[in-house]
């Protein structure tokens, strides 16, 4: 499948192609902190199927817990978390979900690091509900 995305203020834009059954739930400690919250979700797509169309990302380094490092790219202007990849020689990139134009279509297959998932995440139906913010 063919996806497209960008940041929130529109700088950093990209393409890929995605298969719709890979779209992860990670619910690690640092996603929940790299997001502000309690998840990331995000699907992998080749190197060779991602461009860049616009916009320099900066990047942040990640030291997982297992010692592996990773690429964090995000937009230097509206911080918007983009993608992660590879430090070097990267095969995938690991674009975030909620950057996909297609982001509706694409949903979760498999959750991760349920160990660090907040408790209260699954049951949300008792909390109060409004179509819009008030």
């Amino acid at each position: 499948m063919k996806v497209d995305g960008s940041c929130y203020c529109g700088r950093i834009s990209f393409e890929g192609e995605v298969d719709p059954e890979g779209v992860n739930v990670c619910h690690c400690a640092d996603c929940q902190n790299f997001t502000g919250s309690p998840f990331r979700t995000s699907i992998l797509t080749p190197a060779e199927h991602f461009r860049l169309k616009s916009g320099t990302p900066k990047v942040f380094i990640k030291t997982a817990e297992s010692g592996n490092q990773r690429v964090h790219a995000f937009c230097p202007d509206c911080g918007t978390p983009v993608y992660a990849t590879a430090v070097s020689n990267p095969t995938s990139y690991t674009l975030r979900l909620g950057t996909l134009k297609q982001r509706a279509q694409l949903k979760p297959r498999k959750q991760i690091w349920m160990r660090s998932a907040l408790p209260w995440f699954k049951d949300l139906s008792d909390v109060e509900q409004h179509e819009r913010g008030s």
